[in-house]
């Protein structure tokens, strides 16, 4: 018996039986050797942590644009995070920590620059829309690893096509692991921004709604604890009533959906950052509208997507990889006159 089936067999032993075993994968699109040493889903988490478009979140929005302050998230760190919660929230239950862990370091891959506001402009310009969970498949799927992609689990693929959205029936992952990467990203992306806006002077403690507060919390440690613990305890007494679903209880998910519609109306659509919202997508669409003209300086990746998919594709994929610096840079490079002393 090698080190994964060691693992593997350990699982059988101290998982809930609802949970997604490792061995019992629906397997990859393309059929590999097993490793000796990792699972499947430990083989996903380490193929998304050395890939190009992980390392490029670094650079990338997570909600405001272009902030030297050390301590603002960017869409890496909101990742951590999401993994974080994600991972305790699964020891909780009794489930698959390695699955969980693939498909939150995985699921926002595929977001533009400049937050939402880049994948705005890529949703009017690409025909059908531009989604950036489906993106993030796209990347695992076709764009990594010099256009072979990444191979991966569909437990994995499946997890990071759904964690986008609540409450959507069509929208259902097929594993109680993906559910809670879903659930995950929103506790974490409401706390770390409210964080965020605080530190930047943007909102007070005080200003969030009293009817949320009185509920969840007045910090974001006493939110994200509730949160946390409100989910373990309300998704093992539906496992333990023979209900397979996890999830948050009524009272605590109505007051999570609240607090995100404030944060929706007075920060990410607020007319506060409206100003930086506009010149972003003013940056984007003018490298779009470049590379329309020009989708030969494009490189040969994306130029062989334009050959076998279209014009509009093979811009969108080379855009929707771009972080925010690498698009201020291209920006400069391609609209700002060079000083030239005569």
């Amino acid at each position: 018996m090698n080190i994964r089936q060691k693992i593997e067999s350990f699982q059988r032993l101290t998982l809930i039986k609802e949970a997604s075993f490792s061995s019992s994968s629906l397997g990859r699109n393309k059929k590999e050797e097993d490793d000796d040493i990792r699972t499947c889903y430990m083989v996903d988490r380490d193929r998304i942590i050395h890939s190009k478009s992980f390392r490029r979140l670094k650079h990338k929005t997570q909600v405001y644009i272009k902030t030297f302050g050390d301590h603002y998230r960017t869409r890496l760190t909101h990742t951590l995070e999401v993994s974080q919660v994600a991972r305790n929230i699964g020891v909780g239950v009794g489930l698959n920590e390695n699955l969980i862990e693939a498909i939150a370091l995985g699921h926002d891959l595929g977001h533009v620059a400049f937050a939402h506001n880049g994948e705005e402009v890529l949703n009017e310009y690409l025909k059908g829309g531009f989604r950036h969970n489906e993106q993030s498949v796209r990347v695992v799927n076709k764009l990594e690893n010099d256009g072979q992609g990444l191979n991966l689990t569909k437990e994995v693929i499946d997890g990071i096509l759904k964690h986008s959205g609540l409450g959507d029936k069509n929208n259902k992952s097929i594993t109680l692991e993906g559910t809670i990467v879903k659930y995950s990203d929103k506790i974490a992306y409401l706390n770390h921004d409210i964080d965020d806006s605080i530190r930047a002077g943007l909102l007070k403690e005080e200003e969030l709604p009293k009817e949320v507060t009185k509920i969840l919390g007045n910090s974001s440690k006493e939110r994200l604890e509730v949160l946390i613990k409100n989910f373990i305890k309300t998704s093992n007494e539906n496992i333990n009533n023979g209900i397979k679903e996890v999830g948050l209880s009524k009272e605590i998910e109505d007051a999570m959906i609240e607090l995100r519609k404030f944060m929706f109306k007075n920060i990410y659509l607020g007319e506060t950052l409206k100003v930086e919202r506009d010149k972003a997508k003013f940056i984007l669409k003018a490298i779009l509208n470049y590379y329309n003209k020009h989708p030969e300086e494009m490189p040969k990746m994306y130029i062989d997507i334009v050959e076998k998919e279209g014009l509009e594709r093979g811009i969108a994929d080379y855009i929707a990889g771009m972080s925010d610096d690498y698009c201020l840079a291209l920006f400069n490079k391609l609209y700002v006159p060079k000083l030239v002393i005569y």
